[in-house]
């Protein structure tokens, strides 16, 4: 049993944790955050289901003050465990790393720290492999986590030779005040970073986008136009989608209309938070140009990241060599590609 560690327990350490704990070969040993936001008054309010540690020790006072039960430091919490999953913002993970590398740990980091903070910049699907007992890992961000996804899933059957995106970004998370705009789309200058990325994990495509950002919160849109080495056609792209458990095929007609669509729904499973694990590919949006096949993706950002953490320990602790066997594991688990019994 793999025993984890989540620290900041922020949108998506609060995913990280609940994912481990949903993983049968792991067992979640704590969480730590620096202070009694909302979610750790949340975490105290559901009867505390995951141990708390405090990251900045001068900060117990306030705990204390909120009546939140602490079970020691960030480093107790990580000389407890195998590795740790780092949510921190950005930056911060880059720091922690001394003590992870303090204790020699193993560590996991997200899509906001910098590529050279990690051994590895990794994805479950696309680069399993490189992943295989390195010591710090670092994941894509919720767009190429998602992009990455379904490039891939193409790549692998007919081969991928250039893809140009278009990614409608939603400007915050739901709850954020820290920004936002009003009545205003701005526009970032190409390429965007998730296209550079992109060719990180998969140097044998050549990518490009451009990256709108809009004044909602709730999932982003990407249009993705892809250049195969073999022409294929709406039916063809449709069957391998249809194959991949965290890719979702929805249609316009049953209506799946967009980003808030999908979160209704999400809701209406019962799924905590509204979460989605899997990205929706809409049918409609699947056409010919020419060579090129064109379609759009939702990505749910807050929650489509964690699959693919889940494989990052797997890798990084050798659980499992085999690229297909990992994420099959990491899908039953969180109980993805249900739909596809149906």
């Amino acid at each position: 049993m793999v025993k984890v560690g989540v620290v900041g327990y922020g949108v998506i350490g609060q995913r990280l944790a609940d994912g481990v704990a949903l993983q049968e070969d792991m067992e979640l040993v704590g969480v730590a955050d620096v202070s009694p936001t909302l979610a750790v008054r949340a975490l105290k309010e559901k009867g505390m289901p995951y141990d708390l540690y405090i990251a900045v020790p001068e900060n117990k006072e306030l705990f204390d003050k909120a009546g939140i039960p602490v079970s020691g430091t960030l480093e107790d919490l990580v000389q407890k465990v195998d590795v740790i999953l780092d949510a921190t913002s950005a930056g911060v993970g880059a720091r922690n790393k001394e003590l992870y590398k303090k204790y020699n740990k193993k560590a996991i980091f997200q899509g906001g720290e910098k590529n050279d903070v990690a051994d590895v910049f990794f994805h479950g699907y696309a680069n399993y492999e490189k992943g295989l007992g390195k010591q710090f890992l670092k994941l894509t961000s919720c767009n190429t986590t998602g992009l990455i996804r379904a490039v891939d899933c193409l790549d692998r059957e007919v081969g991928i030779e250039k893809v140009a995106i278009t990614i409608i970004r939603r400007v915050a998370d739901p709850g954020d005040y820290h920004r936002g705009l009003t009545n205003a789309l701005q526009v970032d200058k190409a390429p965007n970073h998730q296209a550079v990325d992109l060719m990180t994990i998969m140097p044998h495509v050549d990518a490009t986008g451009i990256l709108v950002h809009t004044p909602v919160t709730h999932g982003h849109i990407i249009t993705v136009v892809a250049t195969p080495k073999r022409e294929i056609g709406k039916e063809e792209v449709l069957k391998y989608f249809n194959q991949h458990p965290r890719i979702r095929v929805v249609r316009l007609a049953d209506g799946f209309l967009g980003n808030a669509s999908l979160f209704r729904y999400a809701r209406d499973l019962g799924n905590p938070r509204g979460d989605m694990y899997e990205i929706a590919v809409f049918e409609e949006t699947i056409v010919n140009s020419g060579k090129d096949i064109m379609f759009a993706i939702n990505i749910p950002q807050e929650a489509v990241v964690i699959p693919e953490n889940m494989d990052a320990i797997r890798a990084a602790m050798e659980m499992q060599t085999d690229r297909l066997e990992a994420v099959a594991l990491t899908n039953k688990y969180l109980g993805m590609g249900k739909w596809m019994e149906k």
